[in-house]
């Protein structure tokens, strides 16, 4: 159903086609894709917001999403941004800038049966997809549809699978070479028809390939299973977008648990393929090129489902992988060796060697009917809450719960027929804080790709979204108590943190629209999942707003009123600073230029790289830091230290210490040097020229090493 606001009609004006190329290659200032690349890193190359002016963010607009859990992730293209409505209800076009709604779309969902997972209450999407013209959303019950990104208007609805049979799809698909791909969830029942990973032709949804997970008799990977019939091997759900490497032509896709859970229940004892592994698939035939299971034979529903973040390291092509257990794995991406698994030290089911060979440890495996004491439980440290990589840091920014619990498994309750089978028999409860962390549930890790540890940053409460980095050195989480933060990469400083209606929860991205960086935080209901109660359970001071309502809330940092008329230094009563510097990067004069413009003294800049100088108008009465205007500098790749100086200012006596005022609140210690006498240090009213070489010792008291003094 679609539906548009009183006197709208869409979008306005030029539509350019998203092509493959701005797929694989996204312009700055848009969010296409999942996590913005398809490699998967969740960063983005924006850096107007940094860790300078983070904690000036301000609320720019906000709009309330339909009920029901929301997990979402908006898109953003050429100023419009495409998000999933609240209860996996429907698509929004909204206004990037102002909020204002362009279209809505949404559909009428066919009464399911009686399957608790099927339960209208669970529907959620987290993401869609934008290619050429339209928009594509893979529903919860598992259609396929594709609308016009520039109305909302439908184009074709496709059934993917039956979701009768209990299939169903929480998050949404990738776009490979005019392909739609995707995977499938809801692969815990017995049927004929396993899970697969499947493609789809973009103009017209017909299916072009698709890609069993779990391994048949016949097939290979037939002996990991045993002598399990045909009919009663389940599980391999793919429910999390995969990831593409153009160069290699490789599609990545990971998929979760064998069910039900427990060996003893599935009655396995091998390594179930494809089951909690990394598939490399080729995009034009669904061919599985290779895999690389990380849990054989998983046996406590720890599944490695989620994101698949390409990096290279090493001189190696990689792929990093971090799931429920706490792991974070590397694999080569060209060949699907293991290469290192670094275990930050808070599960306690498994062990891992040099050669990625995993053996439980004593008294971990279930058995029946005995209690089973361990750390994490069946929700995992990490869950859906995608980690974001940094190439600066070279490092992994994870979003985790922190906790432990006990377990029961039992047998019985697995009807034997087709639409049979289920998770299988479990009690778990018990949940408690995790003895490394009695008192924060909540962590965001920073791990680099070689396994150390760079920071932790405890919060209270569990992370609820996924991680986002930027080149403003920054990363952005989301949390179970309503906090949105934002702290430094490098140094886990809290940078920055504001209070929402209700929790964080999804997939917060940035974008820019006309030159000004916008950062969108989404709340919602929280997952039905443990990371929804369970705080409530271990933490009984903990409050939650009584009413679950959706949102997205955008920030900005202010605009600076009429900077658009202050680009020039030479502006009456100004005072006119210049600065000489070794230009070790001359192209990013621009990104200097816009980053002192940010100082709250500085009126107008000019960078000139065949000078080598930066010519700064500071506004009259304001105080000239030199040492943020350095620090600036050399952040952007210039080099300031031991500078030039040229500034237009009084000379005046401080107490009995000649100093160069450059506002009347503000004074600059001059050194004296040759020529500089106490009669020119006399000077008074008259204006006059000091040039010289800027000083910054280690105390931070800026001095002027005067050369030449002129008055004016």
């Amino acid at each position: 159903m679609l539906l548009l606001p009183a006197g709208a009609g869409g979008q306005t004006g030029s539509f350019e086609p998203v092509s493959d190329a701005m797929l694989q290659d996204p312009a700055p200032g848009d969010w296409l894709n999942y996590r913005r690349t398809l490699d998967g890193w969740g960063y983005s190359p924006l850096d107007q917001i940094d860790r300078g002016n983070v904690h000036e963010l301000q609320l720019v607009w906000s709009w309330a999403l339909a009920p029901g859990i929301s997990e979402p992730t908006p898109l953003v293209y050429d100023g419009v941004m495409y998000l999933p409505d609240g209860g996996g209800s429907g698509i929004l076009a909204l206004d990037a800038v102002t909020g204002e709604l362009l279209w809505e779309y949404h559909k009428e969902f066919e009464e399911p049966p009686d399957l608790i997972l099927l339960n209208p209450l669970r529907r959620r999407t987290r993401n869609i997809a934008i290619y050429g013209e339209r928009i594509y959303w893979i529903s919860y019950d598992a259609h396929l549809i594709a609308l016009d990104a520039r109305t909302g208007a439908l184009v074709w609805d496709r059934t993917l699978v039956d979701f009768r049979h209990g299939y169903r799809m929480t998050s949404g698909p990738i776009v490979v070479n005019g392909l739609i791909v995707s995977g499938l969830a809801g692969c815990d029942r017995f049927q004929t028809d396993k899970c697969f990973i499947s493609a789809y032709d973009a103009e017209t949804g017909e299916r072009v390939w698709s890609t069993p997970t779990i391994a048949l008799p016949g097939q290979a990977g037939d002996w990991s299973w045993g002598d399990v019939p045909a009919l009663e091997r389940a599980g391999g759900d793919a429910w999390i977008p995969g990831s593409y490497d153009p160069e290699l032509g490789l599609i990545y896709w990971a998929t979760a648990q064998a069910k039900p859970f427990t060996r003893f229940q599935r009655g396995t004892t091998g390594d179930v393929l494809f089951t909690n592994s990394v598939l490399a698939l080729d995009p034009e035939s669904g061919r599985m090129v290779w895999y690389r299971q990380l849990l054989p034979g998983e046996t406590h529903d720890q599944d490695e489902v989620y994101e698949n973040v390409l990096v290279d390291h090493d001189g190696r092509k990689s792929v990093f992988k971090f799931g429920k257990i706490g792991i974070l794995w590397e694999v080569d991406r060209e060949s699907g060796a293991f290469v290192a698994a670094h275990d930050p030290g808070y599960q306690t089911l498994i062990d891992v060697d040099a050669r990625g060979r995993v053996t439980y440890r004593p008294g971990m495996i279930p058995e029946p009917g005995v209690r089973l004491s361990w750390c994490p439980s069946h929700g995992g440290f990490k869950n859906w809450q995608a980690m974001a990589y940094h190439p600066e840091t070279e490092a992994f920014y994870i979003p985790l719960f922190l906790h432990c619990s006990e377990s029961i498994y039992e047998e019985g309750g697995i009807e034997v027929r087709e639409g049979g089978g289920g998770m299988g028999r479990s009690n778990s409860g018990n949940m408690r804080p995790h003895p490394d962390s009695p008192d924060a549930l909540g962590e965001l890790l920073a791990m680099d790709v070689n396994g150390e540890i760079l920071w932790r940053h405890r919060m209270r409460t569990p992370a609820t979204t996924a991680a986002l980095t930027t080149a403003g050195g920054l990363v952005v989480v989301g949390d179970w108590d309503r906090n949105v933060s934002a702290l430094d990469v490098r140094s886990g400083d809290l940078l920055f943190r504001t209070r929402l209606p209700n929790g964080v929860q999804g997939f917060p991205i940035t974008y820019a629209v006309d030159g000004r960086q916008y950062l969108a935080v989404p709340t919602g209901q929280l997952d039905a999942g443990g990371r929804a109660s369970n705080p409530l359970r271990m933490d009984p001071e903990l409050r939650r707003p009584p009413v679950n309502a959706n949102g997205i809330f955008v920030f900005a940092v202010p605009e600076r009123v009429g900077a658009a008329s202050l680009q020039s230094p030479d502006l009456p009563g100004m005072v006119r600073v210049i600065i000489e510097v070794e230009l070790s990067c001359p192209s990013c004069a621009a990104g200097l230029e816009r980053r002192l413009r940010r100082l709250d003294y500085v009126a107008g800049v000019e960078v000139s790289p065949p000078d080598g100088q930066i010519v700064i108008a500071v506004e009259p009465g304001r105080h000239l830091d030199l040492a943020a205007v350095s620090d600036t500098v050399r952040n952007v790749g210039f080099v300031p230290d031991g500078v030039a100086v040229t500034a237009i200012g009084h000379v005046t006596d401080v107490n009995g210490m000649p100093a160069l005022a450059l506002s009347p609140d503000y004074a600059l210690p001059l050194v004296a040097a040759d020529g500089f006498t106490a009669p020119a240090a006399e000077a008074g009213d008259r204006l006059v020229r000091v040039t010289g070489r800027w000083i910054a010792p280690q105390d931070g008291a800026a001095r002027l090493q005067v050369e030449s003094l002129e008055a004016r």
